[in-house]
């Protein structure tokens, strides 16, 4: 906007502060700039004013500030003048490795923006404590156990409440009462001080290494296991055990299989769940529980459904002849896919193993 051509000399008039009538051609870029603003938010225009560098936002406060009055045809000149520069642009692209890197974000790979933003050695731009607010849980958690708990508080009291209150849940009772106790403290901290952490803290989460995979070494095996036959899926826990029976429960918690469903779902998601499965599939799977020791499952979901269905459903499992080992697997692992495939559109949520 400050970058506006010089208009050529006309009658109209803006009155500055003092009440004195200035000539349109000695008004500056940033009364101009001023003035289309002005237009833009009297016209309910949302305009991130906060993405231009401080030192710019400062000279059009000002210059609004300066301003009191402008007539219809200075408007008008204005406004078309604007309008022109406008019309003459027939691409933008962003300023510097740090606009590219914005613009493309989300086009090209983490890794390849990482590596560009250290090598042109900038970081990641707009507010930080927006990005911070979007990072995981388990990312935040260490920031909250390894900072003062001066930082941590503040940081606590930016962040919305249900995540405040999630990671605190995950800390050691001691440090979480020192940082709530902190956070009584944080009432004289200035805007400039939080700015400075939100930076600070922002600049450390962007500085860790980037990982090849998107989630951790027990989601993966889980999610492998998961898709895995029953007879593979134990027999590879059986062998982790083994090896690192930590890992081996850690892996055991993040897998939902067919035998889960007692623990992991709610009785009231039983119908809903039920509705996104095929018949034939629910017959093989129940018919062929029992030979898998998963009879627990069966009765859940019998005892959960409408009475009515529930005696169908039987008449066609004891009717059915028992499914091959291969077919039940393959349809226990249409229901699971089913629950896994809600669990994401959040319309249903498992009940935590932790919980369990």
């Amino acid at each position: 906007m400050t970058d506006l051509v010089p208009m050529s000399a006309a009658p109209a008039v803006a009155q500055s502060g003092g009440g004195s009538s200035l000539p349109l051609m000695r008004l500056s870029q940033r009364a101009k700039a001023a003035i289309v603003v002005r237009l833009l938010l009297n016209e309910g225009a949302d305009i991130p004013l906060e993405d231009l560098p401080e030192e710019l936002q400062a000279h059009l406060t000002k210059a609004m500030g300066s301003m009191r009055v402008v007539d219809r045809d200075t408007l008008s000149s204005v406004v078309s003048e604007f309008a022109a520069e406008v019309e003459r642009i027939g691409l933008r692209f962003p300023g510097g490795m740090a606009g590219a890197l914005t613009a493309l974000d989300g086009k090209i790979s983490p890794h390849t923006a990482a590596r560009l933003r250290k090598e042109a050695g900038v970081r990641e731009s707009g507010n930080p404590w927006a990005r911070i607010r979007d990072l995981d849980d388990d990312l935040l958690v260490p920031v909250l156990e390894g900072e003062s708990v001066e930082v941590a508080a503040v940081m606590l009291s930016k962040l919305d409440v249900k995540k405040a209150a999630a990671l605190l849940s995950k800390l050691p009772g001691p440090r979480a009462r020192q940082i709530t106790y902190a956070v009584s403290k944080t009432g004289a901290i200035g805007p400039d001080a939080v700015e400075r952490i939100g930076l600070s803290l922002a600049a450390q989460l962007d500085a860790r290494p980037i990982t090849a995979f998107d989630n951790g070494p027990v989601e993966r095996v889980g999610a492998i296991l998961n898709s895995s036959t029953s007879m593979t899926r134990d027999d590879v826990l059986a062998g982790l055990e083994e090896t690192d029976e930590g890992f081996a429960n850690a892996v055991r918690k993040a897998i939902f299989t067919f035998g889960n469903i007692p623990e992991r779902i709610a009785p009231r998601d039983v119908p809903r769940i039920l509705r996104d499965i095929e018949q034939a599939d629910l017959v093989t799977a129940l018919a062929g529980a029992g030979t898998m020791g998963m009879e627990a499952s069966v009765e859940f979901i019998l005892e959960n459904m409408s009475a009515r269905l529930a005696d169908q459903l039987k008449e066609e499992v004891t009717e059915a002849s028992t499914p091959k080992p291969a077919d039940t697997d393959a349809a226990m692992a249409t229901i699971v896919t089913v629950i896994r495939d809600m669990e994401k559109a959040g319309e249903l949520m498992l009940v935590s193993a932790d919980e369990e």
